[in-house]
């Protein structure tokens, strides 16, 4: 038998919103969030369960859905799920898992699984390192992402591969007390 939900889905969504307009958008973390979030293409799905058992069925009917919508209308999904999968190790593990169900399912060359925790850290790396913020969510977070739609964003950013290390001096410029100031942890938004 599993516990209550402590997380609901209205905080989950207010949470990552806040996250992705503070964070993601506001430090321009990604480049090519803005134009999706601003024409409204995101799904926020919510996997309230505080097990994993049934996350990787709703990956895979969230792919399902994407799939079958135009990208003008859906270009991507956040499928949320703030009461599981706690410890980075397991959700990575998991996130293994799901990448190759989705290949299975059909969805390899049509989806890219990208992933994010509050808890992220990158091989190497010290758990304070300010750097493994640039792929910490307010709760574990699977992210479908379109591969036509992030080739597409790619060619338009010439110098995509520099992302990522632009993304570490932001954060470093930033420092720990201004990622703090941003507030854009589990239950910082008010729904």
């Amino acid at each position: 038998m599993t516990s209550p939900a402590t997380i609901d889905a209205i905080q989950a969504e207010a949470d990552m919103r806040r996250w992705l307009e503070r964070a993601v958008i506001g430090l321009n973390l990604c480049p090519f969030a803005k134009a999706v979030y601003v024409k409204a293409q995101i799904r926020y799905a919510v996997y309230l369960p505080t097990d994993e058992a049934a996350l990787t069925d709703m990956l895979l009917a969230e792919a399902d859905e994407l799939a079958a919508l135009d990208a003008s209308v859906r270009d991507t999904t956040l499928l949320i799920a703030p009461n599981t999968l706690a410890d980075f190790l397991d959700f990575n593990d998991f996130t293994a898992r799901a990448e190759r169900r989705l290949a299975r399912a059909g969805f390899d060359g049509v989806f890219q699984l990208a992933s994010f925790h509050p808890r992220f850290q990158f091989a190497g790396t010290d758990a304070d390192d300010l750097g493994n913020a640039t792929n910490r969510a307010p709760y574990p977070t699977l992210h479908l992402l379109r591969e036509d739609s992030v080739s597409r964003a790619v060619e338009a950013f010439p110098e995509a591969e520099a992302i990522f290390e632009r993304n570490i001096e932001t954060l470093e410029a930033l420092g720990p007390d201004g990622w703090a100031a941003l507030d854009v942890g589990p239950g910082s938004a008010r729904p």
